[in-house]
């Protein structure tokens, strides 16, 4: 069974909503960086959005002001709000949680199974 269970992708027209989910199953003895990824069919996966293990949030520039990342307060479960979606998002998204810290932590990497997000026209 994978860690990381990623949820709430769909199909919506442009300008649409979704939120995505990420839920990590397993207790935690590191603290992990968190992000999201997507992949486009035929091309490379790309970063999309990332929270450090202390808060600090980044975006690519596509989808600055139309997505937010966020967290539990538990960081049991990691969160993308996509707004103002458009066809250009249409992508597989994954979860990914990397470790931080001790040289220990900072060899795990972990990967979901991704969530399939569609905006059409």
């Amino acid at each position: 069974q994978e860690r990381l269970v990623e949820s709430g992708g769909g199909s919506v027209q442009t300008g649409g909503s979704l939120r995505l989910l990420c839920v990590d199953s397993e207790f935690r003895y590191c603290k992990y960086d968190m992000s999201w990824y997507r992949q486009a069919p035929g091309k490379e996966r790309e970063f999309v959005s990332g929270i450090t293990s202390d808060g600090r949030t980044s975006y690519a520039e596509s989808v600055k002001g139309r997505f937010v990342i966020s967290q539990d307060n538990d960081l049991s479960t990691l969160y993308l709000q996509m707004d103002s979606l458009i066809p250009e998002d249409t992508a597989t998204y994954y979860c990914n949680m990397k470790g931080t810290g001790s040289l220990r932590c900072r060899a795990l990497t972990y990967w979901g199974q991704g969530t399939q997000v569609t905006v059409s026209s």
